[in-house]
């Protein structure tokens, strides 16, 4: 075994550094030779002078290292050592030129002047009083900030999480950390209620603290917001906030008051039960109801005088619309706000196509929007206008706070700066969550029309709310469904088996069909054999698509057919290693060039790029939204970075630092497929829970193919899925609130 020893000197370059963990590679001048140090370091700079212990090891590949045990930054004591520190980038805008100006002024006094009198160094020629208070207050924070990740590495904070505790902070940092570190979930990205909690027990912070239990209450409240929910009931609250901080129940409710007169929490009857919601939630849906009743505007547009004009229209468009889409551009036109529903084939594309018309007859403005950028692009194809996503017609706009870390979102269009348009039509509004909604409704002025069109059947949004069912539930508003199937779409039995399905009808799998196949199998692997085969022989030549345009969709994250298991499967066939594919590995996950991705969560600030051929810049913006897909196009190991081309040629670069953001998707959840249209739809099917597996669940997956369905495993769990109407019920009022408005 190598003997432990002890070496000190400058460093002179950090090779690389993990800033998650802390693992660096750097390069010590040790008496004027450079050795390879590696070991994890909480916070270092070029420049500084390092004791280190530890052994030197054969590297097979980087040669002799030195292995770090442990390290102290120790404080320059001589001018040379001054000199080189000041020197080496660690201040910024003192390079090696001025540096030495400044130790030949002061020598060994130079640390000192610059802490205890720093106006002296306007004695060095080039120094203005500016430029004297720039350099000693970075001398400072340098000092602080490896004092502040000393600190916070005790309690086994990463280096990466410790930056941004030091940045949000500053010297309060201490005073937050020994107090209230639950306060770290509220205002650190990437810092949730758990990891606050193991900070909090390493510090010594009681089970049954008062900041423990109200932090415990609202992570509750979050973590039902991501399950969809705008509020709990409060003995839900109580039981499940009781069970994660294994405290008794009691000793949470009498809590609940002081965060309502904190106005952290609003508590309301609904029914027989008391219902707590997180402030941002009640208001969104008090304000969203208020706006949506004040939008309602009627207009006294006469029926005989609509009728004339819809028969000049219809025989301009050589169409001839059935009473209920006659009907429902009547509702728009009579209506500040109008609900169209129906599920596929029932022509509203064709209502929309005709409101269209109307409204230009009019000469008013009109906006169309979708909720995905996959929703847009198919309403501008079936409509021969412009749709945009809602971020976009918002005008989403993102950066970062004062303090360079905490991320915001905006939308340049609100209250203050609002739409111009006469009317606003949005499509699939099922995908919409009550956020969306609720920015949506601000940016809209009194006498504007709002038409909402979607399919009331599909899932609810991914986000929390249930905003086009509430709406229709509330009775508040004009609602037309849509039910008749036209000839032609009666032709697919894909959508004569999709309405089938939504009535609970039992669905022909005989095989007889152009577009819907059912392949029995009842064995895991023989189930993801077929699959395999589908995607990549069978299904691009039958619906002349590219293999990355036909998707499997499954019920599950989890498990032998879940998304995390077909994706490492799909992966080795459809994208499999190659020389010429650069990889990077990341958290048991390996990316590919060409593999298929998404985001899996909402990042305002990442760039995007458009390029034209020749690779100029034709257009840029910001935000890469949850349930986007794209392709990874490049990869550079040396730049660090992932490049993914997404819908209408994005260009994004991700850093690795940022890869967790993204997931494989040759299979994804029905959950993430709302919004999207594919050429084929392939679907393992076998076995699953009860709640999970049911009607909605399956109507959702059918209707997202254009061309193909073909369902791989057991028909008697398709049956079944079809007799099981239960589904999770959100806990959401809009509804409620709107009728209490009205």
């Amino acid at each position: 075994m190598n003997q432990e020893e002890t070496i000190e000197g400058f460093v002179e370059k950090i090779v690389f550094r993990n800033a998650e963990n802390g693992y660096t590679v750097l390069q010590l001048s040790v008496d004027g030779e450079e050795t390879t140090c590696v070991g994890v370091f909480s916070f270092v700079n070029e420049g500084e002078f390092l004791k280190l212990t530890g052994v030197y090891v054969a590297h097979a590949v980087y040669g002799e290292q030195f292995k770090v045990n442990t390290y102290a930054v120790e404080e320059p004591n001589d001018a040379f050592a001054m000199e080189r520190y000041l020197g080496s980038g660690a201040i910024k805008g003192v390079g090696t030129g001025l540096a030495a100006r400044i130790v030949r002024h002061f020598k060994d006094e130079t640390f000192r002047i610059i802490e205890e009198e720093p106006e002296r160094l306007v004695e060095i020629k080039g120094i203005s009083e500016r430029i004297a208070r720039e350099i000693a207050l970075q001398f400072e924070e340098k000092r602080e900030m490896r004092s502040a990740m000393l600190f916070l590495q005790q309690y086994g904070i990463s280096t990466n999480l410790a930056v941004k505790i030091y940045k949000e902070y500053g010297a309060r940092m201490y005073e937050v950390m020994r107090q209230n570190p639950y306060k770290l979930a509220e205002d650190i990205s990437g810092v949730g209620f758990r990891i606050a909690d193991e900070i909090a027990k390493k510090i010594g912070i009681g089970s049954d603290s008062d900041f423990r239990i109200k932090a415990g209450m609202m992570h509750i409240l979050q973590e039902a917001a991501n399950q969809g929910h705008t509020y709990l009931p409060e003995d839900t609250l109580y039981q499940r906030t009781a069970e994660m901080l294994g405290i008794d129940g009691e000793l949470i409710s009498h809590h609940l008051m002081d965060m309502v007169i904190d106005k952290q929490l609003v508590v309301k009857p609904i029914g027989e039960e008391n219902a707590v919601y997180s402030s941002y939630f009640y208001y969104a849906e008090l304000n969203s109801a208020r706006m949506l009743l004040d939008l309602n505007v009627k207009s006294n547009y006469q029926e005989t005088a609509f009728l004339k004009q819809m028969q000049s229209l219809e025989r301009e468009m050589h169409m001839e619309l059935e009473e209920r889409q006659r009907e429902a551009v009547y509702q728009a036109v009579q209506n500040g706000v109008c609900v169209i529903t129906g599920g596929p084939g029932t022509g509203k594309t064709t209502t929309i196509n005709a409101m269209i018309r109307f409204f230009e007859e009019e000469e008013q403005t009109i906006l169309l929007a979708a909720p995905t950028g996959r929703a847009a692009k198919r309403m501008t194809e079936t409509t021969g206008h412009e749709a945009q996503t809602i971020h976009r017609m918002l005008e989403f706009n993102s950066g970062v706070g004062e303090n360079q870390e905490r991320a915001y979102m905006q939308f340049e269009r609100n209250d203050e700066n609002p739409l111009e348009a006469d009317v606003i039509i949005v499509d699939e509004v099922s995908m919409v969550d009550i956020y969306i909604l609720h920015s949506l409704l601000k940016a809209i002025s009194v006498g504007t029309r709002l038409i909402l069109v979607g399919d009331v059947n599909q899932l609810p949004s991914v986000g929390p709310g249930n905003v086009l069912k509430d709406i229709i539930k509330s009775n508040c508003f004009a609602v037309v469904q849509l039910t008749k199937i036209f000839r032609q779409a009666a032709e697919s039995d894909i959508i004569v088996n999709a309405h089938k399905i939504n009535k609970g009808e039992a669905i022909v799998m005989d095989n007889k069909s152009r577009d819907f196949f059912m392949l029995q199998r009842d064995q895991v692997n023989a189930i993801i054999s077929v699959v395999i085969q589908l995607v990549r022989d069978k299904m691009p030549k039958y619906v002349d698509a590219n293999v990355n345009d036909i998707q499997v969709l499954t019920p599950m994250r989890k498990g032998e057919l879940g998304v995390e298991r077909l994706n490492h499967i799909l992966q080795e066939y459809l994208n499999p290693k190659a020389k010429n594919k650069k990889e990077k590995t990341f958290q048991n996950k390996i990316f590919r060039e060409g593999d298929k991705v998404m985001q899996i969560k909402n990042n305002y600030q990442l760039e995007w790029e458009i390029r034209s051929k020749y690779g100029i810049v034709q257009e840029s913006g910001t935000g890469v939204f949850n349930g986007d897909c794209g392709i990874i196009k490049e990869i550079n190991t040396f730049a660090e970075e992932l490049t993914v081309e997404y819908e209408e040629g994005k260009m994004v670069a991700y850093t690795f630092s940022i890869l967790d953001e993204l997931e494989h998707a040759y299979a994804i959840t029905i959950h993430k497929s709302q919004g999207s249209e594919y050429p084929a739809v392939v679907m393992p099917i076998l076995s699953g829970p009860r709640m999970l597996f049911n009607r909605n669940l399956l109507y959702t997956a059918v209707t997202r193919a254009k061309k193909c369905v073909t369902i791989v495993g057991s028909a008697n769990m398709v049956h079944r899925m079809i007799e099981n109407v239960n589904e999770q019920k959100r806990c959401t009022s809009l509804d409620l609130r709107l009728q209490e408005q009205l």
